[in-house]
């Protein structure tokens, strides 16, 4: 036998990548604390907390608008499964925090779907679960996002656009009130 073969099977670890954005964040460089380059090792039983306290912190924001701890991800195991997830708590009196539109306040926690936006103050942060299978440990990977990771859309109007395609908003807006036409009457 060779050493291949006889080589411990790699286990896969759960990572956690987060991409960061702030309207601010070529000015005021709030991110300047945080290591953009390699993955991060976290023990299973850390709690990974983000806010202004670097002492109190693993991940520092350089902003006075944002609370000493901001809120926390902790690693878990699902109850009668061997899969693994993260919760998200709200550790800010000042600050709701959403996650996909859910609002926490203080103390609020939730599970983190595999992709969703978390968001607090002017803060944008795409939060996305690579899952492992790693017990003793997980990674966190940090990403800094050019663009805002929510956009304004401008969705077009659901309503429907008779077959004369005149949107029924259009006649409002120019002051005629709707008039129902029999479609024999446009010839």
């Amino acid at each position: 036998m060779s050493s291949f073969e006889e080589a411990e099977t790699e286990e896969t670890v759960t990572c956690l990548h987060l991409t960061f954005y702030h309207p601010g964040q070529g000015e005021k460089m709030m991110f300047r604390c945080l290591d953009f380059c390699k993955r991060q090792q976290v023990r299973a039983d850390d709690t990974a907390k983000f806010g202004r306290d670097s002492s109190l912190c693993r991940y520092s924001l350089m902003d006075t608008r944002v609370s000493r701890i901001q809120f926390s991800l902790q690693f878990y195991r699902k109850l009668h499964t061997s899969e693994y997830g993260f919760e998200v708590k709200n550790l800010s009196k000042k600050t709701k925090l959403t996650v996909n539109q859910t609002e926490l306040s203080y103390l609020n926690k939730i599970e983190l779907p595999l992709k969703c936006i978390i968001c607090f103050g002017d803060y944008q942060i795409l939060a996305e679960i690579q899952e492992g299978e790693a017990v003793d440990y997980f990674e966190i990977h940090l990403h800094l996002a050019e663009a805002p990771i929510l956009q304004e859309r401008c969705l077009p109007s659901l309503q429907p656009i008779p077959e004369n395609g005149i949107s029924p908003s259009f006649s409002l807006s120019q002051g005629k009130s709707p008039t129902e036409i029999d479609e024999n009457e446009l010839y």
